[in-house]
């Protein structure tokens, strides 16, 4: 049996009572789009945060590109953000028109390297959108001092940070808005595509609702601006309910693996996650580094262990933004990283005899390099 960085079907067994419950309360509701479980969603996780809104959409790019247009982001505005993320960060900047600004990482947390941030601004500059990254935040206080200064937006990518903290304030709650999302992986993670923005300005949250529904606001098929079809769906947003209140709990347990893990290749030639100064790290993933990584990736295939890496071709080197016009050697720590980390196996309902088969492995791997 091959084990994988990651695997749902344990904790689905722990919970399938509630699971199979959530489904069948909105399927008895009669009304299976934006109805009672995507309202309470909202109010809860909006609870969850400390603030006051909260609009569901479809799933976490979307979210990001819809935050920015509700914050007035426009086509040829520039958005300053990392390389070292997900390419649906800067798909979302680019589907509206926007020019995606990339800066380095820090060397230690694999975090936006807030002291390269102002150098990088322009008079066409309209918005930073910082990644919490792996399971910990930004240092937000910097790029808040930024963003004053030139009268810029700041948008979180909360994607990777459920219920992360940064000296106490939760992720999501230090910008102008947060995206987050919901894709079954993440730590607070729907059965399917799912995603959501949070904010304090009800202005940025009526235009995310027209913006998610068409564009229309009071009355179907009277378009106020357009806007797309970006909607929460019931199911998810019920099956997001419940677990919400699990969040805590699987959070705790992502922690106890990451400890575990630490005391178990502390000793080792790999490289361990840093916590940043302030932050409470939620471990969405736990990403070592090594310089032979590919070698030890190869050899613990043959111990029946498949592992990720997140992410092995920076978004700058990627083709489709070619167009961007970075050269190698232009973001080197992003681009040393991605060389050399990988991710070792990361959920709540992970095994402490599971843990072990893969702590195993590693070593003898390691001991034989």
């Amino acid at each position: 049996m091959t084990t994988r960085v990651w695997d749902y079907r344990a904790e689905y067994h722990q919970e399938r009572e509630d699971i199979l419950d959530a489904v069948e309360t909105v399927f008895e509701s009669g009304r299976l789009i934006l109805g009672e479980s995507v309202r309470g969603f909202e109010r809860e996780f909006a609870a969850y945060h400390g603030v006051e809104c909260c609009v569901g959409v479809d799933n976490g790019t979307n979210a990001v590109k819809l935050a920015l247009q509700a914050l007035g982001v426009e086509a040829g505005d520039e958005v300053i953000t990392v390389s070292n993320t997900a390419a649906p960060t800067v798909v979302a900047i680019d589907a509206i028109g926007a020019v995606p600004v990339f800066v380095d990482v820090r060397e230690d947390t694999y975090l936006m390297d807030t002291d390269l941030v102002e150098a990088a601004v322009t008079p066409r500059t309209k918005a930073l959108l910082p990644v919490h990254l792996y399971g910990q935040c930004v240092d937000m206080a910097p790029l808040r001092e930024i963003a004053e200064r030139h009268g810029l937006v700041v948008l979180e990518d909360c994607a990777q940070a459920h219920g992360a903290r940064h000296h106490g304030r939760l992720a999501g709650t230090m910008g102008d808005a947060a995206a987050f999302s919901f894709y079954p992986t993440k730590v607070l993670g729907a059965y399917g595509d799912g995603g959501a923005v949070i904010t304090r300005d009800e202005e940025v949250d009526r235009r995310l609702r027209r913006l998610r529904y068409y564009g229309m606001e009071d009355r179907y098929y009277v378009v106020e601006t357009p806007g797309h079809n970006s909607r929460l769906d019931e199911v998810q947003a019920e099956i997001l309910r419940r677990k919400l209140t699990r969040l805590d709990r699987y959070t705790a347990g992502r922690r106890a693996i990451a400890d575990r893990y630490a005391e178990a290749l502390g000793d080792t030639s790999l490289v361990l996650p840093r916590t940043a100064d302030g932050n409470e790290h939620v471990h969405y993933v736990y990403v070592v580094r090594h310089p032979r990584r590919d070698d030890i990736l190869a050899a613990l295939r043959h111990h029946g262990i498949e592992l990720n890496v997140s992410y092995p071709w920076p978004v700058h080197t990627m083709s489709g933004f070619a167009h961007l016009g970075y050269a190698e050697g232009s973001l080197p720590v992003t681009e040393a990283l991605a060389r050399e980390i990988f991710s070792l196996p990361m959920y709540p309902s992970l095994s402490p005899d599971v843990q072990d088969e893969v702590v195993s492995a590693l070593r003898t791997v390691l001991a034989e390099l």
